[in-house]
C-alpha cells in the first residue's frame, strides 16, 4: 500500500473510530488472489466486542464506498481487534498489558559488559506498573524462589509480546 493511500485511508477512518471510542492501531492492505484484502485493526482500554467490530465494519464500508481511496478493483474489508501475539509497540499497549506475563528482549544498549540479567537477551516478567519512562516488573521466581522486582526503562526493550497463560486465574477469582 503506497504511503500517500495510507495516509489517505488513516485519515479518513480515524474519526470513525474515534467516534466509536476506539484506537485505531494499524490498517494493512495485502493481495488475496485478486482480490484485495484491507484489514484495520482497532483496540481499546477495554477491550474490542465482536458488535463493535460488525458495527464499524459497516461505517467503514459505507465510507469508502463514498470516496475513491480504494479505487476501482475489489476488495475485501476485515475489522478486527489485534490477536493476542501482537508485539507491544506504544504506551498504551503497555498500560492495557499491566497484569499480563510478557516477554522482553532487551537491546543491547543496556549491557554493561556482563551477562547478567541486566544486559540485552530475554526476559520473562509480569507488567505491575507503566509510566512514562518505563515498567515495574514482577519476574517470577525459579524453582521455589520468590519472585523480584524489577524496572527497565523503554529504551531498554527491542521487542515485547505478551505470553499466553492458560492455568493463571483471574483478578475476580483470586479476590473470591
Amino acid at each position: 500500500m503506497s504511503t500517500t493511500q495510507s495516509d489517505r485511508l488513516r485519515g479518513l477512518l480515524e474519526p470513525l473510530v474515534a467516534a466509536k471510542g476506539l484506537d485505531l492501531e494499524e490498517i494493512e492492505m495485502s493481495r488475496a488472489g485478486k482480490r484485495r484484502m484491507l484489514r484495520i485493526i482497532v483496540d481499546s482500554d477495554e477491550g474490542v466486542e465482536l458488535d463493535a467490530c460488525a458495527e464499524l465494519s459497516r461505517e467503514v464500508s459505507d465510507k469508502l464506498d463514498e470516496t475513491d481511496v480504494m479505487g476501482e478493483d475489489e476488495y475485501v474489508l476485515e475489522v478486527s481487534s489485534p490477536g493476542a501475539d501482537r508485539p507491544l509497540t506504544e504506551h498504551r499497549h503497555y498500560v492495557r498489558a499491566i497484569g499480563r506475563l510478557v516477554k522482553f528482549q532487551l537491546s543491547a544498549e543496556g549491557d554493561k559488559g556482563d551477562k547478567g540479567d541486566k544486559g540485552a537477551g530475554e526476559l520473562v516478567a509480569r507488567i505491575l506498573d507503566v509510566d512514562d519512562e518505563g515498567l515495574d516488573l514482577e519476574v517470577p521466581g525459579v524453582k521455589g524462589r520468590k519472585a523480584t522486582a524489577r524496572r527497565i526503562a523503554f529504551t531498554d526493550i527491542a521487542k515485547a509480546r505478551v505470553e499466553i497463560e492458560f492455568n493463571r486465574k483471574d483478578k475476580k477469582e483470586e479476590e473470591a
